[in-house]
């Protein structure tokens, strides 16, 4: 199993310095992988009409392709999965493309943990229809899956249109995996016909029981099993003490997951070296 660490981007300064020196900390520690969460706008919580999201405009997010880009060329090993990126609020080439290049300047280390979102505000702000967001959802990895395999590639669908062009260069990995956020069970079922991995938001592995059986019947249904994805949950600091974080590592990985990531948020750090040293304690107590 693998173990990662969530980039504590809500509670980190914007200093290019500290967020190097965090990346390469987490390397240096024996990490597999970094996770970035991702939100282009927030909203003002004092908005007409209200607001009830759990993040607003005075929550930094930075822009995911772009924070990896500048972290591949200051790591050698560490990977990067986004975590994650609001798939239907993005233009579908454009979205490929700038994956692409990610991925080939980070020579393969990138997986893209995609969802359809909550934030209506956001969608609106970024002209995209936030009602039929599944669905387009399900078009978008098709298109995906071709233009990242696919010298050229012909599309003709309900939302997108190719007349025969393709992207140079292709990335490293033919196609880039796509995990899928959530658990409501649009989101199992379309995991089970064409996602790679899956990123439950349960808080222990008990509480995810009743969503692996599904899922695990909904791959049957489409011919796979539950050995051919990934599945990554999330441990965070203030779930317990050492003890408590190896007895939920045990539990998930009992479930079928093959990577966990760790979260320093929320514990009341305040300084990027307080968020060091959670990730120390976190590397100390799993053995990594």
């Amino acid at each position: 199993m693998k173990f990662g660490i969530v980039f504590p981007q809500n509670e980190f300064p914007s200093d290019p310095t500290a967020i190097k020196d965090f990346a390469q900390a987490v390397e240096d520690l024996g990490f597999y992988h970094l996770l970035a969460y991702e939100h282009v706008l927030g909203a003002n919580p004092n908005r007409s009409g209200g607001w009830s999201g759990p993040y607003t405009h005075t929550d930094s997010f930075q822009e995911p392709f772009a924070l990896f880009s500048y972290l591949a060329g200051l790591t050698r090993k560490l990977h990067f999965i986004t975590g994650v990126v609001i798939l239907p609020q993005r233009e579908t080439a454009l979205f490929a493309k700038q994956a692409a290049t990610l991925d080939v300047l980070c020579e393969g280390r990138l997986r893209l943990g995609v969802g359809v979102g909550w934030n209506k505000v956001e969608y609106i702000s970024l002209n995209k229809d936030f009602h039929n967001r599944g669905k387009r959802f399900e078009e978008q990895v098709q298109v995906l899956q071709q233009l990242w395999t696919r010298p050229l590639v012909t599309f003709n669908g309900r939302w997108h249109t190719i007349p025969d062009a393709g992207l140079n260069p292709l990335p490293r990995q033919q196609p880039i995996p796509l995990w899928f956020g959530g658990h409501a069970d649009p989101v199992l079922r379309r995991l089970a016909k064409m996602g790679d991995g899956w990123l439950p938001n349960h808080h222990t592995p008990e509480a995810g029981s009743e969503d692996f059986a599904k899922l695990e019947q909904y791959l049957s249904e489409e011919g796979r099993s539950l050995d051919e994805i990934g599945v990554e949950p999330r441990i965070r600091y203030t779930d317990g003490d050492e003890d408590e974080w190896c007895r939920l590592a045990e539990g998930w990985q009992e479930k079928g997951a093959t990577h966990i990531t760790l979260i320093t948020m929320g514990a009341g750090f305040k300084t990027p070296h307080e968020h060091l040293q959670a990730v120390q304690r976190y590397a100390r107590a799993l053995g990594i």
